[in-house]
Formats: C-alpha cells, structure tokens, sequence
C-alpha cells in the first residue's frame, strides 16, 4: 500500500519557518490506529488524513493526529490541509469559500486573493474552563510571579482543545520561560483532556508568544491556530489587544525554537460576537510517498 504525502510549513511564507505539517491526501484504507503511528513516525506537530470516502458537498473530511493524540480541531493542521486540498483540486483550486469537517463538525475556511494569499479559519465556540493559582503558574514556569501581568488572572479557554493562558511582561520574559512539565501536569491534571499552556506578552502589533503541550507529546509548538482565536478573547476580555476594538492583530511564535509564525487575528463584532477568524500563509517544501508493507520506509519524493 502506498500513500503520497505533502509537507507543507504554516503561518509563513518561508520554507523551514512556520509550523510543518503533514499532509495525506488520501488516507483511504488507514484506520485509527495506523493513522496514530505514521504521526507518531513522523513526529510533526500534527499530521493530518483527508477521507475521500467520508467527504461531501458540505465539506472535506479530515482527522488530526499529534504524535500521541487525535485532535477534535487543530489550527495549523486545518490552515495547511485547506492548502493542499486547494493546491490538489479536492476543492476547486479557485475557491474562496468551503469547510473542513473535523471531529469538532465544520471548521469553515476562507482564502484570499493572490498568488501567496491569506487562509482563514473560523475558531470553533470559546468556553472558559476556569482559572489557575499565579504562583503555582510562575513556579511551574521558573518565573518570579512579579512577571506575570498584574490583574490578568492565569486562564484555561478552549475552542476544542484546553489551553492554559498565562500573561507575562515582555517578550524576553516569554523567551526565558522553563516549563516545568511535572508541575504542570499536576496542575491540570484533573482535566480529562489534554491540556496545552500558552504564554504571552502584549505587544504593539498584539502579542508574542509560546506553547507546550506535553500531554500531546510535543515540547513546544511553533504555531497554534487553535490557541489563537482564544487568545484574542482573552487579550480583549482583560484589554490587552493593540488597538481599542482589537478587531486586527498578529501573534508571533515559535521564535525561540527558530520557526518564527505569524498567525493573523481578525476580529468581528463586539469582542468577537460575530466570530474570530485566525489565518496564515502556507509554503509547501516536500512531497514524499510512504509504503506499508513490512514496516514503514519513507522515500522522498
């Protein structure tokens, strides 16, 4: 059995930058199971399974895989695998407007014009989990709590995936992080979910910021759509946004780990009643076909 695959980076316009993602246009014939261990193979962030048999005129049926987990809805995964699938024709290569259909339901998409343009996503409904002690926040992150945003409580929102949102100074702050991962599996660990944390700092242009999720087996991401629509929430909610509405934003990640992301936040209606749009662009940089036979043996395309 052969499968072609696309590694394409997220959140930039530059190969080796951004976040990578695989991509398998047809995953026809894999099941859960084998899906999990060719992610975990390749190690990515997330590796992403386009199911022709399971898509329809209402949206391209996709599942995610972190090399420990499948996601209910992941950011970059759906950004990079709307790419492909424009790039490919399993929706037409000039379309504007269509959906994902996730484990979470329909994620729509939109794209603008251009030869390098913009891919948007529409973040599923935020729910506020609650709030986490500051001090244990700052330990956990080898930070004097002084450093963490005074009135800004330690905040767990999701949009799918449960995210620990803690608000730091500067951006050198947010680069001299030092997650300890046994603490903060400790403080989340009656979630059911796994749990990611996001750290950030304001700045002019909206924020700059990192994300772990050991739960997932990744140590830190460079870009985290799903994490984004949230933040802006949150930014809003605590008046942190660059701008008096907040309708427009960047978040810059993944810079210490030298993917430097940009993901874009567009705002609409009051504090996001109308919906939050997260996009980015995507660069493809490999195609690559994978065998199941006696094993798995990868040759590059």
């Amino acid at each position: 059995m052969e499968f072609a695959y696309h590694v394409v980076d997220v959140f930039t316009s530059t190969p080796f930058e951004g976040n990578a993602l695989a991509v398998f246009p047809d995953a026809s014939g894999l099941d859960g199971g084998t899906m999990q261990r060719i992610a975990r193979e390749l190690n990515l962030s997330e590796t992403t399974f386009i199911l022709p048999d399971e898509s329809t005129e209402d949206g391209v049926r996709v599942r995610i895989f972190t090399p420990a987990y499948e996601m209910d809805f992941a950011g970059h995964p759906t950004i990079g695998t709307a790419y492909v699938a424009r790039q490919l024709g399993i929706v037409p290569k000039d379309a504007t407007a269509f959906a994902l259909r996730e484990n979470i339901g329909s994620v729509p998409v939109r794209v603008d014009a251009g030869d390098d343009p913009l891919i948007w996503l529409t973040t599923p409904h935020i729910e506020a989990l609650g709030e986490y002690p500051k001090a244990r926040c700052a330990s956990m992150l080898s930070l004097d709590e002084g450093r963490l945003i005074a009135g800004v409580p330690c905040g767990m929102l999701s949009a799918g995936n449960p995210i620990l949102y803690v608000a730091v100074d500067t951006p050198a702050t947010v680069d001299g992080v030092r997650l300890d991962a046994n603490a903060f599996l400790e403080l989340v660990r009656e979630r059911r979910a796994p749990t990611c944390l996001f750290v950030f700092a304001p700045t002019d242009a909206g924020a700059y910021s990192r994300m772990f999720a050991p739960q997932h087996g990744i140590v830190e991401d460079p870009a985290t759509g799903s994490a984004t629509g949230p933040l802006a929430a949150f930014m809003m909610k605590y008046g942190l946004a660059p701008s008096a509405d907040g309708t427009t934003f960047v978040s810059e990640q993944g810079v210490k780990m030298g993917r430097r992301s940009l993901l874009h936040v567009s705002v609409h209606g009051a504090m996001g009643a109308e919906g939050i749009e997260v996009g980015g662009h995507v660069v493809h940089v490999a195609t690559a076909t994978l065998y199941l036979d006696r094993g798995l043996r990868f040759v590059s395309g």
